[in-house]
């Protein structure tokens, strides 16, 4: 799995913090959650309404309603929009960081189906903050990070065993407050 390979190569003390939205129905995200654990040097836990995100610390999304930071600090849950196929939505959780958060972000778009996440990252690229989309090669799926590249919604495309390596340069400490986002 390519979450798996990514946090098993980013160090215990990564100065920034992660956030997974993945679309997996509700009933199996703990069992999801405690199993990248197990492959993480980093703490993973499921993200309940009113977490702010920690530096060296992973939240992931654990409902079928969509992760958003609600301000520019917390975490929560919204069903709108309702019309989204995709539950939870990376596109929704994209917008969520470029209307609120105000550090260091960057997107990350690993090997999925469909298309969501791909105008989500673009409106962060426009925003200024720097994207990644998993490259064609190393993904199982390439639907989702070929609708970033077909938008240029993302900076760089990366081999999967790339990425953690490039966010370990981006995050340079001392990082507090910085947020990484990833599917």
């Amino acid at each position: 799995m390519a979450l798996v390979e990514v946090l098993e190569n980013l160090p215990a003390d990564f100065p920034a913090a992660i956030v997974i939205v993945q679309h997996v129905d509700q009933q199996f995200t703990p069992g999801l959650a405690d199993w990248l654990g197990q492959h993480s040097r980093l703490p993973v836990r499921l993200a309940t309404a009113g977490d702010m995100v920690t530096a060296g610390e992973v939240l992931m999304a654990s409902t079928l309603d969509h992760l958003v930071f609600k301000n520019a600090h917390t975490l929560g849950y919204t069903p709108q929009p309702v019309e989204y196929v995709y539950r939870p939505s990376v596109d929704v959780f994209f917008q969520s960081v470029v209307k609120y958060w105000r550090g260091l972000a960057v997107g990350v778009l690993l090997t999925g189906m469909g298309r969501d996440g791909a105008k989500g990252l673009k409106m962060m690229r426009e925003a200024g903050h720097h994207t990644i989309a998993q490259d064609r090669i190393s993904s199982a799926v390439y639907g989702m990070p070929k609708a970033a590249a077909a938008l240029e919604a993302a900076v760089e495309i990366l081999p999967l065993n790339q990425i953690a390596p490039t966010l370990q340069k981006i995050f340079v400490p001392p990082s507090i407050g910085k947020v990484a986002t990833i599917l």
